[in-house]
């Protein structure tokens, strides 16, 4: 027996409106929904395009949990975009600036890393043509 397919990844904050805040206006990814789990915690689902997965933001009420610590290299999320000069031309105009990159590699695919609030890492590869 094997799972059917990938649902969400699940990534816990401590400050919720700033992390949804960030992957609106630096990816462009869009609330689908909001509620509140039986544990209390704040739940916010972030949809991407073209893609059925979704990105589950959390945050913990005060006290319930210690907070949020990302250590480097923890992990990171991984996004496609067609032409990474205007992408990231369009991340600087709207204030972001990557962490690092633009770089090539062996595969010829272009890849750059911005951080989102938390620590989170968000890598952004355009593909070789």
């Amino acid at each position: 027996m094997t799972v059917k397919k990938l649902l969400h990844t699940r990534m816990r904050v401590n400050d919720i409106e700033r992390t949804v805040k960030f992957y609106e206006q630096a990816l462009g990814l869009k609330v689908s929904r909001r509620h509140t789990s039986p544990r209390g915690a704040q739940l916010v689902f972030l949809a991407t395009p073209n893609s059925a997965e979704e990105i589950e933001i959390c945050q913990m009420p005060a006290g319930k949990s210690p907070p949020v610590t990302v250590q480097p290299d923890l992990m990171h999320l991984a996004f496609e975009v067609d032409d990474m000069t205007a992408f990231v031309a369009a991340l600087e105009q709207k204030g972001f600036k990557l962490s690092d990159g633009p770089s090539g590699g062996s595969t010829g695919n272009v890849i750059a890393f911005i951080d989102a609030p938390e620590g989170y890492e968000v890598e952004l590869i355009q593909r070789a043509k």
